[in-house]
């Protein structure tokens, strides 16, 4: 399997041979297993207050023969105030039937909610979301509209700039930076909520190594940048959809190579 590569003219410079982990079979079930998996690492614990409606004095008696007994008054045997005169005397409370008794089951705050992944289904995962990524299918699926793998030349990893990338790459996928550039204002209560736009996700950015490169294209709405060290199966397959176009160097598929076959 091969790919055409450009050079920073954004002229054609040959072609690139695809490493044997674009051809793994797809499994969108392993994906969706890992990248939920992975979100579930960011999830904050909450809970309820442990005493919330138990700071009442209400309690029950149930001593037949005693003066504030429950037997014989012809009423449900429950934790009620007792002393008081008035609309509080015999008032249930505590229960979570009762009016502000308890919760029943409230979340509770030491619930761990990270889920637990085999580390070779999670390689499998990463592998399989980079095949889907020359999927064609996939890839309309997700809204692009050019192949994948876009492969420039080494000397792309050098550039420093955001103007640099986005010069080079409006000359090969306008129509992928355009799409990523529009946003549209959330629905629902969302938008009072620190998240009012909705942003597409662009291209996946893959180098070789840590270079300059990564923080001149993350600038890019809707462009993450990334070493194959650090690469993982949310950003190849965001929201668990699988097929999203990326943009690599020679030496990030041979990178990829080594690490994964």
């Amino acid at each position: 399997m091969k790919a055409k590569m450009y050079d920073l003219e954004g002229n054609a410079a040959g072609e690139a041979e695809l490493p044997a982990v674009f051809a793994t079979a797809v499994r969108p079930d392993v994906i969706k297993r890992a990248v939920f998996a992975q979100q579930s690492k960011r999830i904050q614990p909450y809970g309820s207050d442990p005493l919330a409606g138990m700071r009442s004095s209400a309690h029950y008696h149930g001593n037949r023969h005693y003066r504030f007994r429950m037997m014989n008054r012809e009423m449900s045997r429950l934790p009620r105030i007792h002393g008081k005169v008035g609309y509080m005397a015999w008032r249930a409370r505590i229960t979570p039937h009762a009016v502000k008794g308890r919760k029943a089951h409230p979340p509770k705050a030491e619930k761990i909610w990270t889920l637990k992944v085999n580390k070779k289904e999670k390689i499998l995962a990463i592998k399989s979301a980079l095949a889907a990524s020359v999927v064609e299918t996939l890839l309309k699926i997700r809204g692009h509209s050019s192949n994948s793998p876009v492969v420039f030349v080494d000397n792309f990893e050098d550039l420093k700039t955001t103007k640099q990338v986005t010069t080079l790459l409006k000359k090969i996928i306008p129509k992928e930076l355009e799409r990523a550039e529009k946003k549209k204002v959330r629905a629902g209560k969302g938008t009072m909520r620190g998240r009012r736009y909705k942003k597409r996700k662009g291209v996946l950015v893959i180098v070789s190594k840590n270079c300059a490169a990564i923080k001149a294209s993350r600038n890019i709405p809707g462009v993450d940048a990334v070493s194959v060290k650090d690469l993982n199966v949310e950003l190849l397959a965001p929201g668990a959809q699988a097929g999203r176009l990326i943009v690599t160097t020679k030496q990030g598929l041979q990178a990829l190579e080594k690490r994964f076959d």
